[in-house]
């Protein structure tokens, strides 16, 4: 079977979690010897065997961002002719997807990472792009042959954002974790470059800024974290120059009222990240919008304890009480998913903070029962045969 899978992410060029699964998924699948992927991506020509980079069109260079890749999309879309089904990722590739199952006769299999009617803050970031990316993946979704779900809680989403589509269409395969490459490996040496102090408790945070990853709230909920405890933001990549702004203002805020607070705008090698996580006394994840988490699942491999909004597929993946603790949120029903009353979720999720750095044997322990769940239920294995199936019931 020969499997095109579309995505604007792929290694070297990946920034967020749906990246990260393709980049899994596609080692996956080639592992099993009876597909044939072919991984066609957004960037330069790739060296990989059955992969190939596609620039932006230099016709679209002035043109929006949406429209730009648009072009990217037709192109790619072309290449696909030939194959048995295309799996595309995210909206960014949507586009391709559903032109290369009109043209070729193939059925599409989409990816559900995210969806545009849940985050219209992005109409900030793209103008009127965000008109642009809705509709091409409400067209993607409507049309498919299936849709994939990462978690329980995205399908809940994707049907009520997308009530035509029928329910049994809908998968549900979890992300996953390769807990050999993620996994608890101390380096004081990385600490000490990035000016952590390994003697002190600290808090962790890795994510991209943006809206969806709630790094405001926990910035405000730092202010009540005790005088000893560090707060580590691996936080670079903002989505709009207002929340670049609005986190800057909220660190220096928090850098006047109290010492230890670490960030790094950059985006780190994976060893680094992993060091500082392997230091690190509790992850803390306060998303307001998380399909699944994967960030999770890499912090409980590195058996870290995790703090995480219960939102979203987040449930899924982290258990109250046994690998961290869920901090509970009433959100505003518009899509946004912003808290009804912000005061108090920043703090709710102070009050986990503060309850997970007080006994660093219990968030030890949580952090162990976090690497043995993400190992038992998260192996990349288990997620390409179920991935499979799902391309052999759109060919039956």
């Amino acid at each position: 079977m020969r499997v095109d899978i579309l995505s604007k992410e792929y290694p070297p060029n990946v920034y967020g979690g749906a990246g990260v699964h393709v980049a899994e998924l596609v080692l996956a699948l080639r592992a099993r010897g009876d597909v044939d992927a072919r991984v066609r991506a957004f960037g330069e020509p790739q060296q990989e065997h059955g992969t190939t980079g596609y620039r932006e069109l230099p016709q679209l260079a002035e043109a929006n961002a949406a429209l730009q890749t648009m072009g990217v999309d037709l192109t790619m879309a072309a290449d696909c002719i030939g194959a048995d089904v295309v799996h595309s990722h995210t909206w960014y590739a949507n586009f391709a997807g559903h032109v290369a199952s009109l043209l070729g006769g193939m059925p599409h299999v989409v990816s559900a990472h995210s969806l545009e009617p849940m985050r219209p803050w992005k109409a900030e970031q793209l103008g009127g792009g965000y008109a642009l990316s809705s509709f091409i993946e409400r067209t993607a979704y409507e049309s498919a042959a299936a849709v994939i779900a990462v978690s329980a809680g995205m399908r809940t989403d994707v049907l009520k954002s997308y009530p035509q589509i029928e329910p049994d269409k809908v998968h549900v395969v979890h992300n996953g974790i390769d807990s050999e490459q993620w996994a608890r490996a101390e380096d004081p040496e990385v600490l000490h470059r990035h000016g952590v102090d390994p003697d002190r408790p600290s808090v962790a945070f890795v994510g991209r800024i943006t809206r969806q990853k709630g790094l405001p709230y926990l910035l405000r909920a730092a202010r009540e974290l005790p005088p000893e405890v560090q707060l580590v933001l691996c936080a670079g990549a903002p989505d709009t120059p207002e929340i670049k702004a609005e986190v800057e203002g909220l660190i220096e805020q928090l850098r006047q009222s109290r010492d230890g607070v670490v960030w790094i705008a950059e985006m780190l090698p994976r060893a680094e990240v992993i060091a500082l996580l392997s230091a690190a006394t509790v992850f803390a994840c306060p998303s307001v919008y998380e399909p699944l988490g994967i960030v999770n699942l890499e912090a409980m491999a590195c058996e870290l304890a995790v703090v995480a909004t219960a939102t979203g597929g987040i449930p899924e993946v982290v258990v109250d009480g046994e690998t961290g603790w869920l901090v509970p949120i009433d959100q505003m029903q518009d899509g946004s998913g912003v808290p009804v009353d912000p005061d108090v979720f920043v703090s709710d999720l102070a009050t986990a903070l503060r309850e997970a750095v007080s006994d660093p044997d219990r968030a030890r322990r949580f952090g162990l029962a976090g690497r043995r769940r993400a190992v038992e239920h998260f192996s990349w294995g288990t997620i390409g045969d179920r991935t499979m199936a799902v391309y052999e019931s759109v060919l039956s």
